[in-house]
């Protein structure tokens, strides 16, 4: 998960340039099972990533895509603070189940 705060006059080119790297990667990488961006309605500027792999190694052949690296140039001066949470998914058979109900 990606904790993040942007600079409120950045917001609008911020979300453009995380839109589209997060399409990129769900459309590019097979082991990119989410990456999936929220806001908090009270505040815009505060966003959470709910960044879902394969594995670590498909997390780490994410950093290494040339798409991903172009959003973190482009974002680089928009970024107040990042704050990266590695988490385990207590029940991977449940998360399957949600994605299954999109279908």
């Amino acid at each position: 998960m990606a904790e993040l705060e942007i600079e409120v006059k950045h917001l609008p080119e911020y979300l453009s340039e995380l839109k589209k790297e997060a399409r990129a990667s769900m459309e590019l990488e097979s082991g990119v099972i989410s990456i999936f961006p929220m806001y908090k309605e009270q505040n815009p500027t505060e966003i959470t990533i709910v960044e879902i792999y394969a594995d670590k190694k498909a997390y780490e052949a994410h950093l290494e895509t040339p798409h991903f690296k172009e959003y973190k140039t482009n974002t680089l001066k928009m970024v107040q603070s990042l704050k990266l949470i590695d988490m385990t998914s207590i029940d991977s058979t449940t998360m399957y189940l949600i994605f299954k109900k999109l279908h």
